[in-house]
């Protein structure tokens, strides 16, 4: 079973995930290209029983655009985050891909909110579009 290790970039928060994302996917909404500072946030979801998180956060609560909340976990010395949650989906944490910084993770399934994404973005064909 595969192990991967996402953390924030000064090491402090880190969030031990087994086996493999239940969901890979991409989102354009302006709030993630927000957060992220890129012009898409690209998250992996994982059954929260299979997530081992060590060190502090700091969360950051925000309203998405069809009223629900999400938690955000950020490292409080580097500021990157690290995973969130997911008001309705206590069962899954979603953890962002580039915290694993490992190339070689599985590609997106889903894209979201593609009405906000940039022009020259190019999601998998094969991915389920949602616009």
């Amino acid at each position: 079973m595969s192990q991967r290790l996402a953390s924030c970039s000064c090491g402090q928060l880190t969030a031990q995930a087994v086996g493999d994302p239940v969901r890979v996917s991409i989102c354009h909404c302006l709030a993630c290209q927000r957060r992220t500072g890129s012009v898409f946030g690209q998250q992996a979801r994982f059954l929260r029983d299979n997530v081992s998180l060590a060190g502090s956060s700091t969360a950051y609560e925000r309203v998405g655009d069809e009223g629900t909340r999400i938690t955000f976990h950020f490292c409080p010395h580097c500021g990157a985050t690290v995973y969130y949650e997911l008001e309705g989906m206590a069962e899954y944490l979603a953890i962002p891909v580039g915290a694993f910084a490992d190339p070689g993770f599985p590609p997106p399934s889903v894209s979201v909110y593609e009405e906000r994404m940039h022009g020259w973005v190019v999601p998998p064909a094969d991915a389920q579009h949602i616009p």
